[in-house]
């Protein structure tokens, strides 16, 4: 495998004409999309990769500064569909890593047949004319307890980011994904989370853009989801699910998964 291929762990899964490439978000890995990939591969190719900084990626290769910006990333996701000769591929993309696609596909809009967001955010700070769930003071304590604990922080945060009891299924791997990224890494990626802001380019996303949220999610207000519609400068949906919690692919995948599917196979009506 090619040195990209192998930093990022990725795996091509199924046979098909078209690929669906699926992209965690942050404190995950591939993993998380274990109850979608089985109802992908009979129909089409499945290309899985780990964002650099995840706890399954080589510590060694995380670059603070090249990922100090989404641009660090969407470069290394162009890398990936570049090596593995992938073209309009369906991007299915959480959180942070949906905005990666949506920069990715600014540089590059004949990769992507369509991106489907799940609990995107284009800037979680709010400001005078924008409301995107936290004030920045909220964001400098969440700052500071992964400073003095990480590993306590992330055990406290894990039930309500999921909104799931804390002995669920769903919060122990999610936990068991978030306590393996390093410390420094984290904490890198979470000024990221903080201070990031694609507002200014979300006009210049010319490629269909699937929107799915939670009802209820402690990180991504619902009406971030109207938002990003209003604002992208192509065609987009947005659909609101009756689930709570921002991973909803891994704590509600009864609800969520054929919700997925549904968006994969069609797009959007003209």
């Amino acid at each position: 495998m090619s040195t990209v291929g192998a930093a990022h762990n990725v795996r091509v899964l199924g046979s098909g004409e078209t690929t669906v490439v699926l992209g965690h978000g942050y404190g995950t890995d591939q993993s998380v999309w274990r109850h979608l990939v089985p109802h992908l591969v009979d129909q089409y190719k499945v290309l899985l990769y780990d964002n650099m900084g995840a706890g399954s990626t080589n510590p060694d290769y995380y670059d603070f500064d090249r990922y100090s910006s989404i641009e660090g990333y969407a470069y290394d996701l162009l890398a990936i569909l570049e090596e593995f000769n992938v073209q309009k591929c369906i991007y299915v993309g959480h959180s942070l890593t949906a905005m990666v696609a949506t920069a990715a596909s600014i540089f590059r809009p004949d990769l992507f047949h369509k991106i489907i967001m799940i609990a995107a955010s284009p800037k979680m700070a709010n400001s005078e004319d924008y409301f995107g769930g936290f004030e920045q003071k909220e964001l400098d304590q969440m700052r500071a307890g992964m400073e003095r604990n990480k590993m306590s922080f992330d055990l406290g945060r894990a039930a309500l980011v999921l909104g799931c009891d804390m002995d669920s299924e769903a919060v122990q791997e999610f936990s068991r994904m978030l306590f393996n990224v390093r410390p420094d890494i984290a904490l890198s990626v979470g000024h990221l989370l903080h201070t990031f802001d694609m507002r200014p380019f979300l006009p210049q996303v010319m490629v269909p853009c699937h929107i799915i949220q939670s009802s209820k999610d402690v990180y991504v207000p619902q009406s971030l989801g109207e938002y990003i519609h209003k604002n992208l400068g192509g065609k987009s949906i947005v659909e609101v699910m009756p689930t709570e919690g921002h991973l909803p692919h891994l704590s509600a995948p009864e609800i969520t998964i054929p919700v997925l599917l549904r968006h994969i196979h069609h797009d959007i009506a003209d």
